[in-house]
């Protein structure tokens, strides 16, 4: 077992991770949820959670769907610091409940650490990066890779109407990450305003606060269609 990267627990602010994973995983199937679909001997999410587990988390929680009976059920690593809440509808009401489920225990200043229940392959080191990013120039911060591949505008018939440039453009990844007091905030206020909230950052960036982009990895993919589950099964063996 890799030891656990304790590089900030001791002068900076508490660490807790938010797990979104209460969605319906309708583009993966109809019947299955994707953060359930196994991967060798474990869940995809047992393994996010593995990933997450190697910092020095003061907590995290996962939000689940309310009639999910089977997240408590699973074995995760350090599960003394398991909490659980009921999500909602959309990512972003899933991610506001367990910023509501912190408060109580959490410090507004304390990090929060926003992670895809089906995002199992981040590595280390880009984790290492995004959190030491966010810390030392006290600002959030997400990881994105650069978009590599053309990318065209079709509006409608399949037609192509023009192709897009990619100079400034990062395809946004997660973990992503903020101070829970102005990550709360700042989701609110785009809810109120009626803003189109993808994630975390977009809510930040709303609120006009400061958004770094950490370079990540292409292979810290998100399982969304049914045939990324063989590829995240390639990319965890490939990266032992």
């Amino acid at each position: 077992m890799k030891t656990p990267i304790k590089f900030l627990a001791q002068t900076h602010p508490k660490i807790w991770a938010v797990i979104p994973a209460a969605g319906s995983g309708r583009r993966f199937s109809q019947t299955a949820l994707k953060q359930y679909q196994m991967i060798d001997d474990q869940t995809v999410l047992e393994h996010t959670i593995g990933r997450l587990n190697h910092l020095s988390l003061s907590g995290y929680v996962l939000a689940i769907g309310a009639m999910d009976d089977f997240a408590r059920t699973l074995n995760f690593a350090q599960s003394d610091q398991t909490h659980f809440c009921i999500g909602g509808a959309e990512r972003v009401d899933s991610v506001l409940n367990a910023l509501h489920y912190l408060s109580p225990i959490a410090s507004d200043d304390d990090w929060v650490l926003v992670h895809d229940a089906a995002r199992p392959c981040v590595t280390q080191k880009c984790l290492s990066r995004l959190i030491h990013t966010a810390i030392t120039e006290n600002c959030s911060a997400i990881l994105a890779i650069p978009v590599r591949d053309t990318l065209k505008c079709v509006k409608q018939a399949e037609q192509i109407q023009s192709t897009v440039s990619r100079d400034f453009l990062w395809q946004a990844q997660t973990p992503q990450i903020a101070k829970l007091g102005l990550l709360k905030q700042a989701i609110e206020q785009a809810l109120k305003d009626g803003a189109h909230i993808t994630d975390e950052a977009s809510a930040l960036e709303h609120v006009g606060a400061v958004v770094k982009v950490v370079q990540g990895r292409s292979d810290n993919i998100k399982i969304t269609y049914s045939d990324d589950l063989e590829l995240a099964k390639f990319i965890l063996n490939a990266q032992k």
